[in-house]
């Protein structure tokens, strides 16, 4: 600390913040810093890198303090800071869904692709004819809302419809309010329901970031993860059950040509392989790596789809 009348500086600040989160047990101790005095401040990291000769003022440094104090019980960044960066857009968080994780950009990144070639191909030129996609237990709305947004980016989105739902009605507003915040309330139809609505149509797209968190290893997640929804976690004994409900009511959720794209853990794709030659005999199942080269996405088709 500065001598009693000397305010703190932003520099000062950062490497103090820095020391008590890494005695803490943070192993991002410097990010973590950085995010956290740029939040209290009202600024971006550029501005803390960029200007450690700036005092803080006590009203700063006093939010500071307690956005450290938090992060020290172990509380996300993302919680505190109240946004997350996912796909290149920033998402609300807070305790009502799971934060989004950059994982998941595999499946906007895959289910983008999938709809501009199928528009592509056979262009869908009436209403009831659109693109149908689904995004099922949508949490944040992180995937459903990057979608879309890649979708207009690209001129498709005129062209499709887009059902998000979700069994958590905390979950499911908070995925409003970041549709509604990224100009796309008028896109995307959200829904409360266990998996699908019983008389939705068949998608011809379907992406799912369901929880797949075996039971007895959510004690042994990051103390942070404890602050997230328990049901957007838990996956039960394996970590497939509700992954293998979802596998159950496919071949109705599901057009012809229609493919499903399934967010899984780390170890788990053997175990859904099995799930799929079980219920799913006969469709296609290809895995795709995440960056750290582990298989991420489940891409599901029938099998007469190609």
């Amino acid at each position: 600390m500065p001598p009693e009348g000397v305010p703190e500086t932003v520099g000062s600040a950062l490497q103090r913040a820095m020391l008590r989160l890494r005695a803490g047990g943070s192993e991002t101790a410097r990010l973590d810093a950085e995010l956290l005095l740029a939040h209290a401040i009202g600024a971006d990291r550029t501005a803390v890198l960029a200007h450690p000769e700036v005092p803080l003022s006590p009203s700063m440094a006093e939010r500071l303090e307690a956005c450290v104090a938090r992060r020290e019980r172990g509380e996300p960044v993302a919680y505190i800071r109240g946004i997350k960066e996912f796909h290149g857009l920033a998402f609300t968080v807070d305790h009502r869904a799971l934060i989004p994780r950059p994982e998941s950009e595999l499946l906007v990144e895959i289910g983008a692709s999938r709809t501009a070639v199928a528009l592509a191909s056979a262009p869908r030129r009436t209403d009831a004819d659109r693109f149908r996609i689904v995004d099922v237990g949508t949490g944040s709305g992180a995937v459903a809302v990057a979608l879309a947004a890649v979708l207009r980016r690209r001129g498709f989105l005129p062209a499709v419809r887009i059902l998000a739902t979700d069994v958590s009605a905390d979950a499911l507003a908070l995925a409003v309010e970041n549709a509604v915040a990224h100009g796309l309330g008028e896109a995307i139809r959200f829904e409360r329901t266990d998996l699908l609505p019983p008389d939705e149509p068949p998608a011809d797209l379907l992406v799912a970031n369901l929880p797949y968190v075996p039971s007895e290893d959510l004690p042994r997640l990051p103390v942070a993860a404890s602050f997230e929804p328990a049901l957007a976690l838990d996956g039960g004994p394996d970590g497939l059950s509700v992954v293998r409900r979802l596998l159950a009511i496919l071949p109705r959720a599901l057009r012809p040509a229609g493919v499903a794209l399934l967010e899984i853990g780390a170890g788990e794709a053997g175990a859904l392989q099995d799930a799929v030659d079980g219920a799913l005999p006969g469709w296609r199942l290809e895995f795709h790596d995440d960056l750290a080269g582990i298989p991420r996405v489940a891409e599901l088709m029938p099998g007469a789809a190609r």
